[in-house]
C-alpha cells in the first residue's frame, strides 16, 4: 500500500464515537471521538498487538456508522455509477464498505502513535457540507495534512470523504474503479472488489 493510502487509512481510523455524532459540531465531535478512540487503543493490548475480532468491532462500532457509504461508493465508480442497474449499486456499496473495513483495520492499531491537531472551523450557520482540517504527527515523522469532507444527515454528521496532502480517498479508487470498468464493466469491478474482499 503506498504512503498516501496509508495515511488515507490511518486519518479514517481517527474518527468514532456513535453517540458525540450526533449532535456536536462536526469539528468538536471530530475532536472528542478522535482522543477516545485513540484511548481505547492505548489501553487494549488485544487491538495493539492485531487481534482481528477486536480491531473489527472497533472499527464496526465506532467507526463505520459514520460514513456515507452511499455517497462515497456513488463519487468512486463516478459516471459509472448510472450504467449500474440498483442491485449492481447497492453491491457496489457493499463491497465498498468491505474493503473500508479491512484497510481501516490493517491501520488501527497504530493509531495509538499519532498527535491530532484540528484547525478552526470555517462553518456558517446553517452550512449542512463542511471541511474539518486536521494535522495529523508522530515523534520522528513528518506531519500529514488530513482534510474531512462532511455533509449532515438529519441530526448527524457523516463523512463522505478524505483528503491527505491533498490526495482525496475518492478520488484514488475511482481511477482504479474506473480502470475495471473499461476491462470488465460493472460485474467486472463488482467481481474484482469481491476478490480484493476474500483476500486473507
Amino acid at each position: 500500500m503506498n504512503k498516501a493510502l496509508k495515511a488515507l487509512t490511518l486519518s479514517v481510523a481517527l474518527l468514532a464515537s456513535p453517540a458525540a455524532f450526533a449532535a456536536a459540531a462536526p469539528d468538536t465531535l471530530a475532536r472528542n471521538t478522535t482522543n477516545e478512540v485513540i484511548q481505547i487503543v492505548k489501553q487494549d493490548d488485544d487491538i495493539k498487538n492485531g487481534r482481528s475480532s477486536k480491531v473489527y468491532a472497533l472499527v464496526e462500532t465506532k467507526i463505520l456508522p459514520h460514513f456515507d457509504f452511499q455517497r462515497m461508493a456513488k463519487l468512486a465508480v463516478a459516471r459509472n455509477w448510472n450504467i449500474a442497474t440498483p442491485e449492481q449499486q447497492q453491491t457496489l456499496v457493499d463491497e465498498f464498505r468491505s474493503l473500508l473495513v479491512r484497510t481501516y483495520a490493517a491501520s488501527i492499531s497504530s493509531v495509538s502513535d499519532y498527535k491530532v491537531d484540528f484547525k478552526p472551523l470555517r462553518m456558517a450557520s446553517g452550512d449542512t457540507d463542511v471541511i474539518i482540517n486536521s494535522e495529523v504527527s508522530k515523534p520522528g515523522a513528518p506531519p500529514i495534512t488530513i482534510d474531512y469532507r462532511m455533509e449532515k444527515m438529519g441530526e448527524d454528521w457523516k463523512v463522505y470523504d478524505v483528503v491527505v496532502d491533498g490526495v482525496s480517498l475518492v478520488t484514488v479508487y475511482r481511477n482504479s474503479f474506473s480502470s475495471e470498468v473499461r476491462r470488465g464493466g460493472i460485474d467486472g469491478l463488482i467481481q474484482a472488489l469481491t476478490r480484493r474482499n476474500q483476500r486473507k
